[in-house]
């Protein structure tokens, strides 16, 4: 990962909640709400002390036809309950039991709560109005201030059921309020007509849990449109790489990764002799400890899963875990430090100017050549020890074109073209000499700018590129390619076997929690940038990325034969069903591009939507069901994506549809063209707030005729 967004796992997607005391707190209410000002004008709002209520369990909610369901998050029962504040605005009277309203002068109640991404299955609540007020209510949820992007309810006989004493149970279906599942952080309940100011009481507000079982049955309701798909069983489609199934993170038995990446910007520091490395500018440039390379193969090996490992060819590695790279007492006052550690500094005098480095020896000691070569050849006695093959791939460091920020305390100078190769022969060599049947990849470049220009260029401006045009006016990466197929040739010797980069989106918080409607649909536009050679991509890139093909051509055109790893990647909003899609899009487009390796940066949370997508190509019955070995040709649409692929006896199919619409359900056919009639299939779907990828049952024979849900990730098991 490039060095602006941090490396650490944990600070690597920034929360989008703020962390506040459950119990007592001082809240204000908004002070500007657009439709409401528009109506008042003006806005007076108190700010008032509020502590929640012990919980205690509230009534289940029940929905106007009169189905009981299940509770997942009291907001209000007797009081608020942990969590939720009130930010409600006009006169009320709020805690007691049941809160009182005076919703006159179209007056509301907000309740907030940190930022919740949750599906639910609806909002319910009891009220208790005059007759007179008719139809007056309406219900929205929203994100911040934005009153726009989720549909208002107003609130009707349908979702109403009468209850003694004048009350009536309001439930409104999550269809209805959130269709999206986007990320929210209050709710609103506002007078829609004017109404006059007795009091309206209310109690018992509750949100639902999700019934994936009611969602099915709802969904042939659903506004839908017809779309026609096909698997092309007569082409002979190419093999599907295992390794494109890797994350950074741990692996686990309920999360069957097949390779896991030693990666980070620590790795460009590690020292092997000591298991100690750097953390870099991503934490104030501090020697830590590692756990060390031996128990990273070990895990792996346990799980049985390949093991690509990062070697550094930075020229110096950690001296000790205690070192930092700027301390306070050598360089005096910084603009930061550590809360925990004073001493260690950000490199930065107070007035934000960078401070100069003095000698990388205060943190690292040499890291040669041959003391590479010597870890090599460590890990290959232990391997024939072991009658093993420990390592599948060796990464030539990470993201060097980045060095001279993420690691400005020892390298402040910016890479050029001619750094880049000599490193990468002098380090590559080493490697090879140790183990002459290694996988070695590289150059692991962070992204965009770094695929066409050196930070030499990137700090000169690639306007003039006085790197680049020193060398042909070539893209860095063809040029490191065709200067490596030359060097190659010559020696006789191989350095390099696979071109290896990493890819983030760039567009405006897409590489993030973030889940609202506009950001989620950008998110899933975003991984067209894969592969879509019409598609410009929407961020300050502004051109055609369609980085699998182009990778491909630049490898054809300069190192024919060499194969291909996304060393890093992550579309963002892995809580967010989107993320799901844009994760379950992306390994689709891997196995269709032939990719042979790729790394997600840097595990799918457990139980989030990308976590099930996931498992939706590699465990989705919970029983080791995949995708399998071969990948057909298929006819996609614009907003329904199929992947598919079959056995070597081509006897068996498993087919990926992702609807990546969000309110339309999809009514596809999908045609089997050239195979064998089928013999039986199940089926199984994930879509957003569900808990797993739920089977949808099994059947005998018949056509591929199918609903997929809005936002959906839906997987078809087939026997011919």
């Amino acid at each position: 990962m490039h060095a602006d967004a941090g490396e650490s796992s944990a600070r690597r997607l920034p929360s989008v909640h703020r962390r506040l005391s459950p119990t007592s707190r001082w809240r204000c209410a908004p002070r500007s709400l657009a439709w409401l000002g528009a109506v008042l004008g003006t806005l007076s709002l108190d700010c008032h002390r509020l502590t929640a209520q012990p919980a205690q369990p509230a009534a289940p909610a029940r929905a106007a036809a009169g189905a009981t369901l299940e509770v997942a998050e009291t907001i209000y029962d007797a009081g608020l309950r942990s969590g939720w504040q009130d930010w409600g605005w006009g006169a009320h009277e709020l805690p007691s039991a049941p809160a009182r309203i005076n919703l006159s002068q179209y007056g509301g109640w907000i309740l907030h709560h940190d930022a919740l991404s949750t599906r639910f299955g609806g909002f319910a609540f009891r009220m208790l109005a005059p007759a007179s007020f008719g139809s007056f209510l309406q219900v929205q949820l929203a994100n911040g201030n934005d009153d726009k992007s989720l549909p208002a309810v107003d609130v009707g006989a349908e979702h109403a059921r009468k209850l003694a004493g004048g009350w009536v149970e309001i439930f409104v279906p999550w269809s209805e309020l959130n269709p999206t599942s986007a990320a929210f952080d209050r709710v609103t309940l506002h007078a829609r007509s004017a109404v006059a100011s007795d009091w309206v009481q209310f109690d018992k507000l509750v949100l639902t849990r999700f019934d994936a079982a009611a969602a099915k049955a709802a969904l042939a309701n659903a506004p839908s449109r017809s779309v026609n798909l096909s698997v092309n069983c007569r082409s002979p489609g190419h093999a599907i790489s295992p390794y494109i199934y890797g994350v950074a993170g741990e692996v686990t038995r309920d999360l069957p990764a097949t390779a896991r990446r030693w990666g980070g910007n620590p790795t460009s520091r590690y020292n092997w002799q000591n298991d100690s490395d750097n953390r870099a500018k991503d934490w104030f440039f501090e020697n830590a400890k590692n756990a060390g390379y031996r128990a990273f193969l070990a895990g792996n090996s346990a799980q049985q899963v390949a093991s690509a490992l990062t070697v550094p060819m930075i020229g110096w590695v950690a001296k000790d875990a205690t070192s930092v790279g700027f301390p306070v007492s050598v360089y005096g006052a910084q603009r930061a430090h550590d809360p925990n550690r004073p001493d260690a500094g950000d490199g930065t005098y107070p007035d934000g100017v960078a401070m100069k480095p003095k000698s990388p020896s205060l943190t690292s000691v040499p890291a040669p050549p041959d003391m590479i070569q010597k870890w090599v050849e460590a890990i290959r006695e232990q391997d024939k020890r072991t009658q093993s093959r420990s390592v599948k791939l060796y990464f030539l460091d990470n993201e060097p074109n980045l060095w001279s920020s993420t690691h400005r305390d020892l390298h402040p100078d910016p890479l050029t073209y001619d750094e880049l190769l000599d490193r990468s022969i002098k380090y590559g060599t080493a490697i090879r000499a140790a183990d002459p049947q290694a996988l070695i990849a590289g150059p692991a470049e962070w992204g965009w700018t770094g695929y066409f220009y050196s930070a030499q260029d990137a700090l000169l401006g690639v306007g003039a590129r006085p790197d680049r045009r020193a060398h042909g006016d070539v893209p860095l990466i063809a040029w490191y390619l065709k200067k490596l197929h030359d060097h190659d040739r010559a020696s006789g010797s191989r350095v390099l076997d696979v071109l290896d980069v990493h890819y983030y989106p760039q567009a405006k918080d897409v590489y993030s929690p973030a889940a609202d409607p506009a950001t989620a649909a950008l998110r899933l536009r975003s991984t067209r940038a894969l592969w879509d050679p019409s598609y410009k991509d929407e961020s300050w890139i502004n051109d055609t990325v369609r980085l699998l093909p182009r990778l491909k051509e630049w490898v054809a055109q300069n190192y024919p034969g060499l194969g291909i790893s996304i060393g890093e990647y992550n579309f963002g909003g892995e809580q967010h069903i989107s993320g799901g899609l844009a994760l379950a899009e992306a390994l689709g487009r891997f196995g269709v591009a032939g990719i042979d390796y790729a790394f997600y940066w840097f595990v799918p949370p457990k139980g989030s939507p990308a976590y099930w997508a996931f498992r939706a190509y590699r465990d989705f019955d919970g029983k080791g069901g995949r995708f399998l070995d071969r990948s057909l040709d298929t006819r996609m649409d614009s907003d329904v994506s199929l992947f598919a692929s079959r056995d070597e006896s081509g006897k068996h199919l498993v087919l990926i549809a992702l609807n990546l619409d969000p309110l339309k359900a999809a009514k596809v056919n999908i045609e089997l063209a050239g195979c064998s009639p089928i013999a039986a299939r199940r089926s199984f779907s994930y879509v957003a707030g569900a808990s797993s990828l739920v089977a949808q049952g099994s059947k005998a024979g018949g056509s591929l005729d199918e609903t997929l849900a809005p936002y959906s990730i839906n997987v078809f098991d087939v026997t011919l």
